[in-house]
């Protein structure tokens, strides 16, 4: 049996994901600069590992999320979404069981939980890192530099401390790829920040500026970018020296997970039927051959 590369403390490394426990702060790191931090569905699973591994091993008191490179995350990587899209149309061409002739024609997948689809979207690890994200009772610290695209941001609604670098940016481009949001921010980025800012971030892809999401309240504070790392790590200290008990207790009576849970699986369920869709595929062609995708065609 292959070697659990997460049964044991002190520094792992796959390359795009690095993962180190050093005075109970399990650090995660993204670590693919060259792609910007563009995440993959092994990447994911290597996330959902540690994440996990948080909740289920006492050594570990703050989780520490954060990233090499000028910028925390471009999102999902789009040729994963391609790939992904490619199977789900395949399945469907292929007749899947329980597909109507009218979804068989249009390449679309049934959208509820269990669909015809469910067996490859049910592989994806993007879905155990957020469901596990969503009930994690471990303290998340983030430490953000440059634009955070996408899940980039999306999964910051699930940290507990956020600190920005001068001139980050929140942005959630989930309508310009066809797709929908994930992670629960149906539901939470509106709690947040109310309904008309959150859509103007998912349909029209209007960046939020680190100042404006400390004043909506979605990050704590905003300091230069050199001191980003020693800020997150002062902060991921100072809550490790805390007693864990009350602060993993007082965490999950703030955070509702047992309601989160069936949003993000909606979520899913919708997100598969348009990474399905003609639309997605017109807008995965357009990101490949650097233009501008025309949607006008699909109603």
């Amino acid at each position: 049996m292959a070697q659990d590369p997460m049964q044991h403390t002190g520094r792992e490394t796959t390359q795009d994901v690095v993962v180190e426990l050093q005075d109970a702060i399990l650090t995660i790191t993204l670590n693919r600069p060259a792609k910007k931090n563009a995440l993959t569905d092994p990447m994911y699973g290597l996330l959902a590992d540690a994440i996990e591994r948080a909740e289920s091993d006492p050594d570990v008191r703050v989780v520490l999320l954060r990233a090499e490179g000028d910028l925390f995350s471009a999102g999902n990587d789009i040729a994963d979404f391609s790939r992904l899209a490619e199977q789900i149309a395949g399945h469907t061409a292929g007749g899947g069981a329980g597909q109507s002739a009218d979804q068989a024609a249009t390449g679309t997948v049934a959208a509820e939980p269990g669909g015809p689809a469910s067996a490859i979207t049910g592989q994806m690890n993007v879905w155990r890192f957020l469901h596990a994200l969503a009930a994690c009772t471990t303290p998340v610290v983030a430490a953000v530099q440059g634009k955070a695209v996408g899940v980039g941001t999306t999964m910051l609604l699930h940290a507990d401390y956020v600190v920005l670098a001068e001139g980050a940016q929140l942005i959630t481009p989930f309508v310009d790829l066809a797709l929908v949001p994930e992670a629960a921010s149906t539901l939470l980025l509106t709690q947040r920040i109310g309904h008309v800012r959150a859509f103007a971030m998912f349909a029209l892809a209007e960046p939020l500026a680190a100042e404006d999401a400390v004043a909506t309240g979605l990050a704590n504070r905003v300091v230069p970018a050199e001191s980003l790392l020693d800020t997150a790590r002062q902060v991921a200290g100072e809550l490790a020296a805390k007693p864990a008990g009350s602060l993993t207790a007082t965490k999950h009576l703030m955070r509702n997970a047992e309601a989160l849970a069936p949003v993000i699986d909606r979520e899913i369920a919708v997100f598969t039927e348009r990474l399905a869709g003609p639309e997605a595929r017109e807008a995965f062609a357009a990101f490949a051959e650097r233009r501008s995708p025309d949607f006008s065609p699909f109603s």
